[in-house]
């Protein structure tokens, strides 16, 4: 019997005007050759809540600074299980939609982990990910992705550069 640790996470849809989204490239420290390609966000701190968790790992991750309420409410939710570097979690996510006009990522925020186990990002398109053999979370990705961007036309589209 697998004994999983709980854990609250927030995770953001970075879609730029080309309707790409950002995916950062990771690396599990305990499965050596286990990789892939997910998005920024991450776990939620004691009493934060997931808009707030979201504005601060999309700030740490990328150097994009919202409020939370520029997020908007959460596009989709789901409880995944998987491990990482030795534990098992059962991680209850929410997802938030942000377009961006174009962002340069800054990924300068990183804490020890994310600098040990990122290996990199890029910005994919829709098609890119519904035809790559690259492993990637969620696995159901574009269609995540494609509810979204129905869900929240691009005149919610954040000013950024």
């Amino acid at each position: 019997m697998t004994v999983y640790t709980p854990r609250r996470a927030a995770r953001v849809l970075l879609v730029d005007a080309a309707g790409r989204v950002l995916l950062f490239a990771g690396t599990d420290p305990a499965r050596p050759g286990h990789s892939y390609w997910f998005t920024p966000g991450g776990g939620l701190q004691p009493g934060e809540s997931p808009a707030d968790g979201a504005a601060r790992e999309l700030a740490e991750e990328t150097g994009l600074r919202l409020t939370p309420a520029e997020l908007g409410p959460p596009v989709w939710a789901e409880t995944i299980e998987f491990p990482f570097d030795g534990v098992w979690y059962r991680q209850e996510q929410e997802f938030f939609l942000v377009r961006v006009a174009a962002w340069e990522v800054d990924t300068a925020g990183f804490d020890e982990v994310e600098r040990a186990s990122v290996t990199g990002h890029r910005w994919w398109s829709p098609d890119e990910l519904a035809g790559t053999d690259e492993r990637y979370y969620p696995a159901d990705l574009p269609a995540v992705l494609t509810r979204a961007l129905a869900a929240r036309p691009a005149a919610h589209r954040v000013a950024a550069c």
